[in-house]
């Protein structure tokens, strides 16, 4: 069978679910690095949608600053692709109404929810869906030997980092930093994590660790 040239590209990674035999159960998701610039965006405006080279660019600029100040006075805005508001957290555990007050409340970022029109445009493709060739994402994360010769590499200089860990093994930084935190847990630890700046450093726990800057 003729291998497939054409539809998006899905890329698959481990979930946090198994089944039967421990494995664990893959999920899709369009592979990485496929993405569009604001520039891109601008220049096929002003190519095939008769608008001025740096319009498109200039409009996404103007609603940024007039929707950023709707938002951060509370209100929803709704444009065609859909609307955005402001997301709330409540502090702390309440459950009397009439105890929470405005300084039990903070910003928590903005929510988008998209407009029947996007969503079907952006379901309308017909040539499908074709595999990124290469290992499963972050798979190599449940393979012992892997890991541990990752790690061996890595630790080559007595110590590490999430990103030395993250060039040896493949994985992606938070896979990197959860496999590594893993192994500074329990009574048989085999590493230790010291604060180096704003980011980690770990070392055997049978070795001195470098002095922290």
């Amino acid at each position: 069978m003729p291998r497939k040239t054409n539809g998006i590209v899905f890329e698959l990674h481990p979930g946090p679910k198994h089944d039967e035999e421990g494995r664990p159960l893959l999920y899709a998701r369009p592979a990485s690095g496929q993405k569009k610039t604001m520039k891109q965006l601008d220049d096929f405006c002003a190519e095939y949608r008769n608008l001025q080279r740096g319009e498109m660019e200039r409009l996404f600029n103007l609603f940024l600053d007039v929707a950023g100040d709707w938002l951060a006075q509370g209100y929803r805005v709704e444009t065609p692709i859909g609307s955005l508001a402001m997301k709330l957290k409540l502090v702390g555990e309440h459950s009397d109404p009439d105890k929470v007050t405005g300084r039990d409340i903070i910003y928590n970022g903005v929510e988008f929810t998209p407009s029947k029109e996007l969503i079907a445009r952006a379901g309308s493709n017909r040539e499908g869906f074709r595999k990124k060739s290469g290992a499963v994402g972050n798979s190599q994360m449940y393979d012992p030997k892997a890991m541990e010769e990752a790690l061996r590499k890595s630790l080559a200089i007595g110590y590490t980092s999430v990103s030395s860990f993250m060039h040896f093994s493949g994985l992606k930084r938070d896979s990197a930093q959860k496999f590594l935190d893993s192994l500074c847990q329990g009574e048989d630890a085999r590493l230790r994590r010291r604060r180096n700046g704003k980011s980690y450093i770990y070392s055997p726990r049978t070795a001195k660790a470098p002095e922290q800057k």
